[in-house]
């Protein structure tokens, strides 16, 4: 049974008491951060199979299998990865001193925030909670955790495994629909972690503007793949029926529309087909398919298909089934298919004549949140990748440059602000505080009142 969501003064009153806490100790030593970490890490290999099935009952049909490898396992691998760097990333950084300030001595030190809000999504309800959760720990924060409303199973079992192990002064589940969650980003945190659609993007952003609190928005967008001439076809088809196909087509760096040389679509729709058919060979009714998580979201698909098709785009199925996930030839910027994130597993087709033509139609848009290219190591390759802004890139395959835990994970504009992952997500949730330290003697004097020809000498120096 879920809890009942808190009014804003009992948020409120959260955040007061996890900031009293964090004052009264404001930064964890190493080692007690590594015990956090480990304890839940070992909170999530314990209860693997318990909340694998939560997210089978909150989606209506998701396989353990993707549960443990798309969400859980990358959880860990994160967990693990900060602990193994836990030490080098705490430790001060010294940074150069110009000759006027010798001998004195800078350095950074990365500090805790203090209390850290993560708002997390329901497509990957453990990894994309757990993941900003275990950086903000790692960073020596407190943390208020607002998961999605559609996956109240997850929810639960998420919040049981927290309560057991995190005392509600340093990691606290709060759960609740849009009004507890405006509430939420309404608060005054000393940092706002989001993940989500781009246009909740801009509300929290918004409410976080007004305490200026700084953000991390992980959003989404339309993520291209391109078939570059050369590239090899069964490779990129295999790879982007699954990236398109796995969780229901409900991953924020799926390939969202793909392009294509014009003479090799017709391949390309046969090796798609070949692909999604050897992945889920019962089509819809396969048991490793991944429903949509609720009716209101499997009916915008089924519109959103429906609506291009009306307008003149050409539906080719990709699975066997009513309704089944399609890819849709000569669609146009009209529809609304290729006006926002599809988050599911239509594919719309774009053919293209020269690469330039290719980037010019990715530049054309909205920042991507990742983009895929498929080819040999050459002109068209490089073309690509200088000429196109995204949040990431994978080549020759879909989704994995998210795995590489040493790499920042993060968009560009409409798809987002700022990095997790690597050493970038542990300063996104860190304070970097400048201290010099200045020794003596040291010739700082020497640039005081009253000026004489010390002076005049040092300007000499530097202006000429």
């Amino acid at each position: 049974m879920n809890a009942s969501p808190p009014p804003a003064a009992a948020l409120k009153a959260l955040l007061d008491t996890q900031r009293s806490a964090f004052l009264a100790a404001p930064a964890p030593g190493l080692a007690t951060r590594r015990a956090d970490l480990s304890r839940l890490a070992k909170a999530v290999k314990g209860r693997a199979d318990a909340l694998a099935a939560a997210a089978a009952e909150d989606f209506g049909r998701r396989a353990v299998e993707e549960t443990k490898l798309l969400d859980l396992v990358p959880s860990l691998n994160t967990i693990t990865y900060l602990d193994r760097h836990l030490r080098r990333f705490m430790a001060p950084e010294r940074r150069s001193v110009h000759v006027a300030l010798w001998p004195g001595k800078a350095r950074v030190h990365y500090q805790p925030k203090g209390v850290v809000g993560i708002i997390s999504p329901w497509n990957y309800p453990f990894q994309l909670a757990l993941a900003p959760l275990a950086t903000a720990i790692a960073a020596g924060n407190r943390v208020m955790l607002k998961p999605s409303e559609f996956t109240p199973a997850c929810n639960a079992a998420l919040r049981a495994l927290l309560e057991d192990i995190f005392r509600p002064d340093q990691v606290a589940v709060v759960e609740g629909g849009a009004e507890v969650g405006a509430d939420f980003a309404a608060l005054p945190f000393d940092h706002l972690f989001f993940t989500g659609g781009t246009e909740v993007g801009r509300k929290v952003m918004q409410a976080a503007a007004a305490n200026l609190t700084p953000v991390t928005l992980e959003l989404g967008g339309k993520s291209p793949a391109v078939l570059a001439p050369g590239a090899d076809l069964d490779q990129a088809t295999g790879s982007i029926a699954y990236a398109k196909l796995v969780n229901g087509g409900q991953t924020c760096i799926a390939p969202d529309y793909a392009l294509v040389p014009r003479d090799q679509v017709d391949a390309f729709c046969a090796g798609m087909k070949t692909a999604a058919k050897a992945l889920y060979p019962e089509g819809l009714a396969d048991p490793n398919f991944t429903l949509p998580i609720h009716s209101r979201h499997a009916d915008r698909l089924k519109a959103l298909a429906e609506k291009a098709e009306g307008q003149g785009a050409r539906r080719l199925p990709l699975l066997d089934g009513e309704n089944a996930p399609a890819m849709l030839l000569d669609v146009t910027d009209e529809m609304e298919v290729m006006q926002e994130e599809i988050f599911g597993p239509h594919l719309p087709v774009i053919p293209y004549d020269s690469i330039e033509e290719a980037v010019a139609y990715i530049n054309a848009r909205p920042r991507p949140l990742a983009l895929y290219h498929f080819g040999p190591d050459d002109a068209a390759r490089e073309t690509v990748l200088t000429r196109t802004t995204s949040g990431g890139v994978t080549v020759n395959d879909t989704l994995l440059h998210i795995a590489v835990d040493d790499m920042p994970f993060g968009g560009i504009g409409a798809s987002g602000i700022g990095s997790y992952h690597g050493p970038e997500g542990f300063r996104a949730m860190s304070h970097a505080k400048s201290v010099f330290t200045q020794r003596n003697p040291n010739g700082a004097h020497l640039i005081r009142p009253p000026y004489g020809k010390w002076t005049t000498r040092i300007m000499k120096h530097f202006l000429g």
